[in-house]
């Protein structure tokens, strides 16, 4: 039988999607390389030319997530549906379509795994890097808009996305129902603040 050579970049995203279905119905321990191997009948030199490990090849997988959301909110900004939207309404939008979560569960409760901790701080610095940009334009077309006022719509954006995932992640805090809900009760008002934003106009994000 003649052997299907394939381009580097196409074999590397055909690793990554095989990788992803797996990671998305096992745990991590129970996901193996050997694992990826079977699913697409290659060779263990084929998988290890392209991933060292395990743990790079769940990066990957993730950053893969990460690029997706991005795009999706992009592609949400440019919408019909998003067109005659003020900045806060684009903003609710942003948030509130956020699927990235809902979609990947197991995948994201990998990154929960003891071994993974660093992996998943440098995979959320990678979430606030990609997508604070997006959240920054709105917040700029707020102050245009005399919603919002802030010299700083960039840095806003990175403060509310850090403290949204980072405060939030029990996977890096242990917290307790009471101290999360706690965090979760403030983000509004301290959004708010950060943006001179009307009294309220945040408290989707607690909904």
């Amino acid at each position: 039988m003649k052997r299907t050579v394939k381009k580097p970049d196409e074999r590397r995203k055909e690793i990554i999607q095989a990788a992803r279905e797996l990671f998305q119905t096992k745990e991590y321990d129970k996901t193996t390389m050997q694992g990826v191997m079977d699913k697409l009948n290659i060779a263990k030199g084929t998988i290890y030319h392209y991933f060292s490990s395990k743990e790079e090849l769940l990066e990957a997988v993730v950053e893969q997530l990460v690029d997706e959301e991005l795009e999706r909110k992009k592609q949400l900004m440019k919408s019909s549906r998003c067109r005659n939207m003020n900045a806060l309404e684009k903003i609710r939008a942003l948030v509130t379509t956020d699927t990235m979560s809902e979609e990947n569960e197991q995948i994201l409760e990998n990154l929960h795994h003891p071994g993974n901790t660093l992996m998943h701080t440098r995979q959320l610095g990678r979430y606030l890097i990609k997508l604070a940009p997006v959240f920054a334009a709105v917040f700029q077309e707020g102050c245009d808009q005399g919603i919002f006022k802030t010299d700083h719509p960039l840095e806003c954006a990175e403060f509310m996305l850090a403290g949204i995932q980072f405060l939030t992640d029990v996977g890096f805090y242990p917290w307790d129902e009471a101290q999360l809900a706690r965090r979760m009760a403030a983000f509004p008002a301290l959004v708010e603040a950060q943006l001179s934003a009307p009294k309220g106009s945040f408290s989707f994000l607690v909904e």
